[in-house]
């Protein structure tokens, strides 16, 4: 038995819960993975997984197994890549999910352009607003947008991802344009599901408030919403990323510019208890530097529409209460 392998598979095996799904990241027979076990269990001398018909559970003695494991993978995966790293460039496969709209629109060409910078990565990208679990689906990292990480996610921001409410000239000229948001209930608004079913949340006086709104269509999609905007249907409250080349069209435009929403982050999320490998801090360095803290799709349309000095009050008042 090679007792380094076994402690790999039996770690993966205690993440994911299942040793078919393991044989099946490993592209290996479901009963090497249980022999693999089996043997470092005879090796301790101790009953390390608990097998039932419907899951596998850890021991006492696998758990505390389990966090030793880690701490020497880790320490092994470290001392190998530091040295590897010595005159060479990084290399290897990095499994990556990023959010749909954001990903197809500024990660595709920024992901290209660090493969070409580093042929000797891969790269597989998953492209969904799913919130995968990167231990049990294999994932090296994950991009996240959000106001919020979980308590035990281990991450790095990168940006920072600001929000706005647009319209089009047409619905405007025809609805009447709202001047606070609670003029916003006259209106037909399209809110991101499900976190803005019946309500937006926005700075008033420094204070975060709840404003209900009406709503005949709803979407777990940036995009689908923007282009309901921009067809005169309603309004809608995007990230920027996603409206600055309509703005820069004209074919909507900021309103409600005097209140400022919330910020969100953008986050590099990693597998926690896990050694970071070089090439994956590779792509996390290269996303941060392109991307930029103030990032680049903020940097013109949003100022010619006259946003600046809204954005400015908008750091100001939320830069306490920013994840």
């Amino acid at each position: 038995m090679d007792r380094l392998e076994a402690m790999q598979i039996f770690a993966r095996v205690a993440e994911m819960g299942s040793f078919s799904a393991v044989s099946r990241q490993l592209n290996v027979a479901r009963s090497v993975v249980t022999r693999q076990v089996a043997a470092l269990e005879a090796h301790l001398g101790v009953k390390l997984i608990a097998r039932s018909t419907r899951r596998l559970n850890l021991t006492s003695a696998g758990a505390a197994y389990l966090e030793k494991c880690r701490e020497i993978l880790n320490l092994v995966d470290s001392a190998e890549s530091d040295l590897s790293a010595e005159g060479q460039a990084p290399r290897g496969h990095v499994r990556i999910s990023v959010p749909f709209s954001f990903g197809l629109r500024h990660l595709t060409s920024l992901l290209l352009d660090f493969g070409t910078l580093y042929p000797q990565i891969t790269l597989e990208v998953d492209y969904t607003d799913r919130r995968v679990n990167l231990i049990e689906e294999g994932v090296d990292l994950a991009i996240r947008i959000t106001g919020q990480l979980a308590a035990q996610e281990v991450a790095r921001k990168i940006s920072v991802c600001r929000m706005l409410v647009v319209a089009s000239e047409d619905y405007l000229q025809r609805r009447g344009e709202p001047k606070r948001p609670e003029d916003l209930i006259d209106h037909e608004c399209f809110g991101y599901v499900p976190a803005q079913q019946s309500s937006w949340k926005f700075l008033v006086d420094g204070e975060l408030r709840w404003f209900p709104i009406r709503s005949r269509l709803q979407a777990n999609n940036g995009d689908a919403l923007l282009d309901a905007a921009i067809r005169g249907v309603g309004i809608t409250n995007p990230p920027t990323f996603i409206a600055a080349a309509a703005i820069e069209a004209g074919s909507v435009r900021p309103i409600l510019t005097g209140y400022a929403l919330p910020e969100l982050g953008i986050y590099a999320v990693f597998p926690g208890n896990r050694y970071v490998p070089r090439r994956v801090r590779a792509l996390v360095d290269y996303l941060a530097e392109r991307i930029g803290p103030e990032p680049y799709w903020d940097a013109l349309p949003l100022f010619r529409a006259g946003l600046a000095p809204t954005q400015k009050t908008r750091r100001r008042q939320v830069s306490p209460n920013r994840p």
